[in-house]
């Protein structure tokens, strides 16, 4: 009795897990961006939510945090913190900006994160997980002095590299947040994927960690952009400094 017991949870066990695991991997609620923006002088902005699944309807918990990760409802608060979107329906949550905005840095964007939760329908079926995946995205606060022109020359592409030993540190001089993605040693050259994906606060430095003694003379960085694209930059290095000597589109 004791060891087909054992048998029945370990097999609930298995189940249990691959439906986590499918899950993960089919959510059912979309965002229609990977980041945000909020400018100066904005009311609100909306963010587009999809609900992928055709069969079942899905609550949508939305809220900000900010840099720390702390929920916050100011100077950002997201409407309607819980709503119901049904089988391929859209929805819109609104980003709400509050006076409290004027306090923030006037010099330098200041980062936020929005976060969308999927809580399934109660399941009626046996032995089944069931849970609440989670979005997050990078929400930034752009003053009106930063304010960028749509052909204006990015400014990912003030970027330099230090390079000290086998290690390599992203310098940012400007007042905008770089996110790089990717590093590789050539630009049709894999992907190193021991490297993490590093965010770079406004005019400062951060060291890239991982396993970066491959990159070699000409190291390759791919960043995202405002719109979600990936842009590449191929620095020369020379001694300890690497300035950029070509941006491609991404």
């Amino acid at each position: 009795m004791i060891r087909n017991t054992l048998i029945r949870n370990r097999c609930l066990l298995a189940l249990a897990f691959t439906t986590l695991i499918a899950q993960q991997a089919n959510a059912a609620l979309a965002l229609d961006r990977t980041r945000a923006i909020v400018n100066a002088g904005d009311k609100s902005m909306s963010l587009v939510v999809n609900n992928q699944n055709r069969e079942l309807p899905y609550l949508a918990q939305a809220w900000v945090e900010d840099a720390q990760g702390n929920k916050i409802s100011d100077p950002l608060v997201a409407l309607p913190p819980v709503q119901r979107i049904e089988p391929g329906s859209k929805s819109q949550i609104k980003i709400q900006i509050t006076p409290a905005m004027k306090l923030l840095a006037q010099d330098k964007e200041t980062l936020f994160f929005f976060n969308l939760r999927e809580i399934p329908p109660k399941t009626d079926k046996p032995n089944t997980l069931q849970i609440a995946l989670q979005t997050r995205i990078k929400l930034f606060y752009r003053p009106a002095s930063l304010m960028v022109e749509q052909n204006s020359k990015p400014w990912q592409e003030q970027m330099t590299l230090t390079r000290q030993g086998e290690g390599y540190t992203v310098n940012n001089p400007t007042p905008y947040y770089i996110s790089v993605v990717e590093v590789a040693p050539s630009l049709k050259g894999e992907p190193l994927k021991s490297v993490k994906p590093l965010l770079v606060a406004p005019k400062s430095s951060a060291r890239l960690e991982g396993d970066t003694h491959n990159l070699g003379n000409n190291p390759v960085i791919t960043y995202i952009n405002d719109f979600g694209g990936r842009p590449k930059l191929v620095f020369s290095c020379s001694g300890s400094s690497c300035n950029l000597t070509s941006a491609h589109a991404g």
